[in-house]
C-alpha cells in the first residue's frame, strides 16, 4: 500500500471507533438509565433501537448519494449530526431529568440519522482506495477499530457515568465534531473522477440489478449473517448487562470491564482474521464465516442454561469470537462484489443490515428476562447454525472477489 495513503486510512479507522460508541458506551449504562428514569428494561433498549433503525434506513441513501457525489461530501456533515444528535440528549437528561426520556428518544433519532452516513462510506472509501489483495488488510483495519471501540466504549460508558448518568451523551459531540474536522481536511478523494463515471439513474439501476441478479443469493446469505451475529451480540450484552445488575449486583464500572471482555476477544478476532485473508483471501474467507457463525451459535446455546459468571464470561466470548470472525470476512466479501460506481450502494445495503441487526437485539433479548430465556436463545442460536450451513454450500468467494485482489502481493 501506498505509504501516502496510512494518514487517510488512519482518519478513516476513528469513523468506525467513534460510530461504535453510539451504542456500545451506554450498555452498561442502561440500568442506571432504566432507575433514573423510572422506565421498564423495554422501554431502555429502544434507546439502542431508536438510534439504530434511522441510521439503517439513511445507510442506502447515503450509499446512494455517494457513488455520485463522493464519500468525503457525505461523511463530513453526517458526523456532526450525530455529534449534536449525542449533546441534545445530554442536555435534555439535565433540563428535563426524570422526564427526560422521550426528549432524550429524539435527540437518539437524530443522532441516528448522522450515524447513517459514516461507517459504510469509510469502508467503501477505503476500497476505493486499496485496488489489490490488501484491501482485506485494510477492511480488517476498520473492523478491529469498530471492536476496539466496543472494547472502550464499555468502560468509558461507565467510568463517565460515574459523573453521572447522562455524561455519555455528550462523548459523542465531544469526539465526532472534531474528526468530521479530522475527514474534511485530510482524506483526499478523486471526486472528479467519480463524477466523470457518474452513470445516468436508469443505467445505475440496471446495473445494480445485474450485480443482485449474478450474485443475490450470496449477498443475501452474507447480509442475514451480518444481522444476526449482531443482533446475538448486542442482545446478548444488553441482557448480560442486566443480568450483572440485578442477579450479581456488580457496580457499573467493573459491569463494563466484564462487558469489555467478549468484545475485545472480537475486535483481537477480526484484526487477526483481516491481516490474514490479506494472503489467502478466497479460501480463507469462507471458513472463517462459517466457522464464527458455528461459534455464535455455540456461545449462544451454551449461555441460557448456565448460572456462573465465569461460565457466562466464557459463553459470551465465544460469541465475540465467532462475530470477529464473521464481520471481517463479510466485509471483504461485500465491498469486493461491486465496481466502484456501484460500490456505496451495496456497501451501504449492508450496513442498513448491521445496524437493523443492532436495532432489534436488545429490546427482544430483554423480553427473555420477561419471558424465558431458551425461545429467544435457542431459535436464534438455531438461524446462525442455519446460516453457516447455506453460506458453506452457496457462497463461493472465488467467484465473487476479482481475480487481482484475490492473488498475493
Amino acid at each position: 500500500m501506498d505509504k501516502k495513503l496510512y494518514p487517510t486510512i488512519a482518519v478513516l479507522c476513528l469513523v468506525p471507533l467513534i460510530m461504535v460508541l453510539g451504542n456500545s458506551m451506554l450498555i452498561p449504562v442502561l440500568p442506571s438509565i432504566q432507575k433514573e428514569l423510572n422506565i421498564s428494561v423495554v422501554q431502555v433498549g429502544l434507546l439502542i433501537t431508536v438510534f439504530s433503525i434511522p441510521a439503517g434506513i439513511i445507510i442506502p441513501f447515503a450509499g446512494l448519494i455517494s457513488d455520485r457525489i463522493g464519500r468525503k461530501t457525505v461523511m463530513f456533515p453526517a458526523l456532526l449530526v450525530y455529534g449534536i444528535g449525542g449533546i441534545l440528549a445530554g442536555i435534555f437528561a439535565i433540563i428535563f431529568k426524570e422526564k427526560a426520556f422521550p426528549y432524550i428518544i429524539a435527540a437518539r433519532i437524530i443522532q441516528g440519522i448522522g450515524a447513517g452516513g459514516t461507517y459504510q462510506l469509510s469502508m467503501a472509501l477505503a476500497s476505493d482506495l486499496i485496488q489489490s489483495n490488501e484491501r482485506s488488510s485494510v477492511l480488517g483495519y476498520l473492523e478491529a477499530s469498530n471492536g476496539l471501540g466496543k472494547v472502550i466504549s464499555p468502560l468509558a460508558g461507565a467510568a463517565i457515568a460515574m459523573i453521572g448518568w447522562y455524561m455519555p451523551f455528550f462523548i459523542y459531540g465531544i469526539l465526532a465534531i472534531p474528526i468530521a474536522f479530522l475527514i474534511l481536511m485530510m482524506v483526499n478523494e478523486n471526486t472528479q473522477k467519480l463524477k466523470e463515471n457518474i452513470q445516468p439513474i436508469p443505467q445505475y439501476l440496471q446495473n445494480l440489478g445485474n450485480i443482485f441478479k449474478e450474485k443475490g443469493l450470496a449477498l443475501l446469505i452474507s447480509f442475514l449473517g451480518g444481522f444476526f451475529v449482531l443482533f446475538a451480540l448486542f442482545g446478548l450484552l444488553s441482557f448480560f448487562s442486566d443480568l450483572l445488575e440485578k442477579q450479581f449486583q456488580i457496580a457499573v464500572f467493573p459491569r463494563g470491564l466484564i462487558l469489555a471482555i467478549p468484545v475485545l476477544i472480537m475486535a483481537i478476532t477480526a484484526f487477526v482474521l483481516g491481516t490474514v485473508m490479506q494472503k489467502q483471501m478466497a479460501k480463507i474467507l469462507k471458513y472463517a464465516a462459517v466457522g464464527g457463525l458455528i461459534l455464535a451459535c455455540a456461545g449462544l446455546g451454551l449461555f441460557c442454561p448456565l448460572k456462573q459468571i465465569f461460565w457466562l464470561v466464557v459463553t459470551a466470548s465465544m460469541l465475540g469470537l465467532g462475530t470477529g470472525a464473521v464481520l471481517p470476512a463479510l466485509n471483504t466479501l461485500i465491498t469486493s462484489c461491486a465496481p466502484k460506481t456501484e460500490r456505496g450502494i451495496i456497501t451501504c445495503l449492508y450496513g442498513t443490515v448491521r445496524f437493523f441487526g443492532v436495532a432489534f437485539g436488545p429490546p427482544l433479548f430483554g423480553f427473555a428476562e420477561k419471558i424465558s430465556k431458551p425461545p429467544i436463545f435457542y431459535s436464534t442460536a438455531g438461524i446462525c447454525l442455519t446460516i453457516a450451513i447455506l453460506f458453506l454450500i452457496f457462497v463461493k468467494p472465488d467467484k465473487i472477489i476479482p481475480a487481482d485482489i484475490q492473488q498475493e502481493g
